[in-house]
């Protein structure tokens, strides 16, 4: 459930940090930093744990922990409770602990790696592709380039656009697919159609082999519209 699983630093990385502040605060300490696979890790396993530090909202945590060991015959943990930092600069939307979940709302907007110079693109007309889940934010995100001046391409209708009658997609889908996938008015029924292909890997290649193509083209032809408006 974190915010933003997407900015989460590597694990090297997260690692190294963890590495750096234990030296940091005492050289001679002897630890071992373990990658995590599950929500336990060798908490309910190592028979060398004495204690586990925990804060007031992760003090379940330490709790199930110990369940577990009982469960393991282990000995139960010594919960060490420890109270967490306060951010006295912390936003309305961020959380009042000091917390990598702001730290990663607070890199929205910024630029995490230059962009890629390839020679074979030209510079202009310059385009950003936008992807993502439903709900991730596309549409907001071409809504503000569409006032800063952007030539926006919606893929989506794009991908009807081929489907209708005398689309460029249309007479392949209906030969590769069947007359069974039309409605009465001619037109290319997308749930009958759905049907045949999703959870057919074969069906769905041979689907996208003819649609997408043909979204390609469109594309190409919409950019070099954009370009010919500035």
């Amino acid at each position: 459930d974190k915010v933003l699983t997407e900015l989460i630093e590597p694990y090297e990385l997260r690692a190294a940090k963890l590495r750096e502040f234990l030296e940091d605060v005492k050289p001679s300490l002897r630890y071992d930093i373990v990658p995590l696979v599950d929500p336990y890790g060798p908490s309910v396993t190592d028979p060398d744990l004495q204690c586990l530090v925990v804060s007031e909202e992760t003090r379940r945590g330490g709790e199930a922990v110990n369940k577990k060991r009982l469960e393991n015959g282990l000995p139960e943990l010594a919960l060490y409770e420890i109270l967490l930092m306060k951010d006295p600069d912390h936003s309305q939307n961020e959380e009042e602990k000091i917390s990598s979940s702001s730290l990663r709302q607070r890199l929205l907007g910024t630029l995490l790696r230059p962009p890629r110079q390839d020679p074979a693109l030209p510079s202009r007309p310059y385009v950003i592709g936008l992807t993502g889940g439903t709900g991730s934010g596309k549409t907001s995100i071409a809504k503000l380039l569409g006032h800063l001046g952007a030539f926006l391409i919606d893929a989506d209708k794009l991908g009807h656009a081929v489907y209708v009658p005398g689309g460029p997609a249309y007479e392949q889908v209906v030969a590769a697919f069947g007359a069974e996938i039309l409605n009465e008015d001619g037109t290319i029924n997308r749930k009958v159609l759905g049907a045949k292909v999703f959870g057919n890997p074969e069906r769905l290649k041979s689907l996208t082999d003819i649609v997408w193509p043909e979204m390609a083209r469109m594309v190409k032809e919409q950019i070099g519209e954009a370009d010919a408006q500035g």
